[in-house]
């Protein structure tokens, strides 16, 4: 327990560094936290010495009630900063897997989701699902793209017959101009957030190397936001 002491006075300075000018510190008022804190590492430090000092069912009874100090303030710090724990766990996730997309807020009813995208070297890039299917490569967020762009081989994995389609429509491409096809997807989701009847277009096969999430679906939404290597996306 005298351990549990010294850690509770290290983690309790850290998280009042941390915190910065903030008006709490784990939910106790800022200038009220060290006049607790303090003490009460005080407390179980001499708990922990009576333990040590002390013999017999008194000892363990001691060294049972620090024991138990203890665990309730951690859970009690975890619970407070349960949150920004929460956050800094996608951020790991997200770091691990840059394709991986967090959903924070699924939404009720197709409203109100929040999803997190991460970057992948130059882009950003989300493991999307097209008319119920997982595309296999995860799709390039593209600003630059007026609507959402499939390759062939995601269109055939989506459902949709390439064969039958038309390719009416001038695209330009990293390899030159070519001819797309529209259609209307009947879903596009990434992580918890999705959109229906969303405006597409289907390129030959070798056109592109991965498809595109572009305006149709973006422009949809409640809105976008980049921040740092971070893509933020509300419905």
């Amino acid at each position: 327990m005298i351990f549990l002491a010294i850690g509770l006075l290290v983690v309790s300075a850290v998280l009042y560094v941390i915190t910065g000018d903030g008006n709490t510190v784990a939910g106790v008022q800022r200038d009220v936290f060290p006049r607790v804190a303090v003490p009460l590492s005080i407390f179980i430090f001499l708990m922990a010495a009576a333990a040590r000092l002390t013999r017999g069912p008194l000892g363990e009874t001691l060294r049972a009630l620090g024991t138990w100090a203890s665990i309730g303030l951690v859970a009690g710090v975890l619970y407070a900063y349960r949150a920004e724990l929460g956050e800094a766990g996608q951020r790991v996730m997200t770091e691990l897997r840059p394709d991986t997309v967090t959903t924070v807020n699924p939404g009720v009813g197709g409203r109100g989701a929040i999803v997190h995208i991460a970057k992948d070297g130059d882009h950003f890039v989300a493991t999307a699902w097209v008319n119920g299917k997982r595309m296999t490569e995860p799709m390039i967020v593209d600003t630059g793209a007026s609507r959402v762009v499939l390759t062939a081989e995601d269109a055939r994995r989506a459902g949709i017959r390439t064969g039958m389609l038309e390719y009416k429509v001038q695209v330009m491409t990293a390899n030159g101009p070519s001819r797309a096809a529209p259609i209307m997807l009947e879903s596009v989701s990434i992580g918890g957030l999705t959109l229906r009847n969303v405006e597409a277009l289907v390129t030959r096969r070798g056109t592109l190397h991965r498809s595109l999430l572009g305006m149709s679906f973006l422009s949809r939404l409640r809105s976008y936001e980049f921040t740092g290597n971070r893509l933020t996306l509300k419905s």
